[in-house]
């Protein structure tokens, strides 16, 4: 009956100390932008790119104006297209981040006057911005 006991005592304490120790896995986080003009018909998007080294807080990019602003100066700076009014999206959901492309795309495809232009990621790319 000791043996049990002790048995038992050292079984709880090796899954409670196991228990602490697993390290919960960082969630990938996904995201694309999207860029507008007021004087442009040309819309551009950004393929779906995994943020390096990203973690959520609350729900929350932190430091997602700052995605928005390399996306703005990439059109302005590199491509010398100014005024543009640039987004985020951001989720660490792949499908549903999938459906929102396709939505947000699907209401400019409706409109015939709007021209879609697609960025790809070799020619640009979101970096985490420094801290």
């Amino acid at each position: 009956m000791k043996f049990a006991k002790i048995a038992f005592s050292l079984l709880l304490a090796f899954v409670i100390c196991s228990a602490f120790s697993f390290k919960k896995e960082a969630k990938v986080v996904y995201a694309f932008g999207v860029s507008t003009s007021f004087t442009d018909t040309t819309f551009f998007y950004t393929d779906i790119q995994v943020l390096d080294s990203v973690q959520l807080k609350n729900g929350f990019l932190p430091q997602r104006d700052l995605y928005s602003y390399q996306l703005k100066n990439y059109l302005e700076v590199d491509k010398g297209l100014p005024n543009r009014t640039c987004m985020i999206y951001f989720s660490q959901n792949k499908k549903k981040l999938d459906k929102e492309v396709l939505k947000v795309i699907g209401k400019y495809k409706k409109n015939k006057s709007i021209t879609l232009q697609k960025i790809e990621t070799s020619e640009f790319r979101f970096k985490k911005p420094h801290e």
